[in-house]
């Protein structure tokens, strides 16, 4: 019998990690509006910065789960704030060189290490307790996660005491070298953390009992491939972190091209998404379902982009990408406990898939900054409408277990009961 074990400071410290990701992903929308301005060149090109941080995610995905065989997840995650660090030491060169290529070749790695940590952290805190409230433990992490995109441009603006439009690129040496000694300090916490060892139902082949019963399933595959609920979650993943990353990264630059005076718009994102991961954390499973939250969600979010590319007064606008940012909130939550259920001895492979999914937000992003210059920034945000009817598309058909050893009969819920069979994402 296994005894019940409290993980809330081990989630404590996951949070931690999961903030320091965000306050990297903030860098961008920091640096976009600055070298636009300081180096003048054009949307495209400095959304060029997403697309270099974001592809890493596609490259390292499958290389990172295989760090975290090799050394586990604890190592993985302080070898991630070492990379970080050097990526920041590049951003420093960057800006000595007034170079937008070396400011690529540090996001890219810096996007390296976002996908390390991002591959040990995400399927860490899933399987880091009952599958059930996994919903409910990412919605926590999401809400550190989105705490930081904000407090990167409120942390460099302080400490160089300067807006946005008077940025000199020789003003970033300061907050780059202090942020620089705090990603070293994360990475010592990463190693002398108590944080325990855990692996997903299955995972462990030497296992026996009710969790190898779980993962009957999993057992009769040969490939990661084999899981149609996997590979549809991946495809949803990919879409979303596009859209997600849009809303996030582009809210001040929206607000500028508006004539709006102020540099952190970006708290309106942030604050929407925070706000449905409290919903997720209050609702999910209790009173409402994974897949009926991701349909509310798209609706939301459907209203928030109509209502963004279509209000005239400019102030009314730009606070209409709160609801966008709240329509993509639970997408992430939901995604990662349905896409891994059952995986057994394929989850670090799982999450692999999913990590690599991520490089969507090098897709549409760089896609915005082409259309931004050929057209109207309204336009371009209603043209990533059709985006959304894809997640509640993506709805959860209970299969009944056809092997010996599986439960008979019946249909389980998704939501944690022990003996859950796969659950296949299918169109509508």
């Amino acid at each position: 019998m296994k005894q019940k074990t409290n993980y809330l400071f081990p989630l404590a410290i996951i949070g931690l990690f999961f903030f320091s990701i965000g306050f990297a992903l903030g860098i961008n929308s920091y640096l976009m509006p600055v070298l636009e301005k300081s180096m003048h060149i054009s949307g495209a090109a400095s959304s060029l910065l997403l697309a270099a941080t974001f592809i890493p995610f596609l490259l390292f995905g499958i290389p990172a789960t295989h760090c975290i065989k090799a050394i586990g997840y604890k190592r993985t995650m302080a070898l991630s704030f070492a990379i970080f660090a050097a990526a920041f030491g590049l951003f420093i060169l960057a800006a000595k060189q007034n170079s937008l290529t070396w400011f690529l070749i540090a996001s890219f790695v810096s996007g390296a290490a976002n996908a390390v940590l991002q591959a040990s952290v995400n399927p860490y805190v899933t399987i880091l307790g009952p599958m059930d409230s996994a919903a409910r433990r990412i919605s926590c992490m999401g809400i550190s996660n989105k705490l930081a995109w904000p407090v990167t441009t409120l942390f460099i603006t302080l400490v160089i005491g300067k807006g946005i439009g008077d940025t000199q690129l020789t003003d970033l040496y300061m907050p780059f070298t202090i942020i620089i000694g705090i990603f070293l300090l994360l990475g010592v916490i990463a190693l002398m953390a108590p944080l325990p060892d855990v692996k997903a139902a299955g995972e462990d082949e030497s296992e026996r009992g009710d969790e190898a019963a779980v993962s009957s399933y999993a057992d009769g595959k040969t490939s990661i491939l084999q899981f149609p609920h996997l590979l549809l979650g991946c495809l949803a993943l990919f879409l979303y972190v596009g859209v997600e990353t849009i809303s996030l990264a582009t809210a001040t630059g929206y607000a500028q091209s508006l004539g709006l005076e102020g540099d952190n718009y970006g708290f309106i994102p942030s604050v929407g998404m925070i706000v449905g991961y409290i919903c997720g954390v209050i609702f999910i499973p209790r009173y409402l379902s994974q897949a009926a939250a991701m349909r509310i969600c798209a609706i939301i979010a459907l209203v928030g982009s109509v209502a963004v590319a279509v209000v005239p007064d400019p102030v009314i606008s730009v606070y209409c990408i709160f609801l966008m940012a709240l329509g993509c909130s639970l997408m992430w939550p939901a995604l990662w406990p349905l896409a891994m259920a059952d995986l057994g001895k394929f989850t670090k492979s799982g999450a692999s898939l999913l990590t690599m999914a991520i490089a969507g937000g090098a897709v549409m992003p760089w896609l915005r900054g082409v259309v931004q210059d050929a057209t109207s920034f309204p336009n371009l945000l209603l043209g990533q409408r059709p985006l959304f009817p894809l997640h509640p598309l993506l709805r959860t058909r209970r299969l009944q277990d056809s092997d010996e050893e599986g439960i008979r009969g019946g249909v389980k819920e998704l939501n944690g009961v022990r003996g859950v069979k796969t659950s296949l994402f299918t169109l509508m």
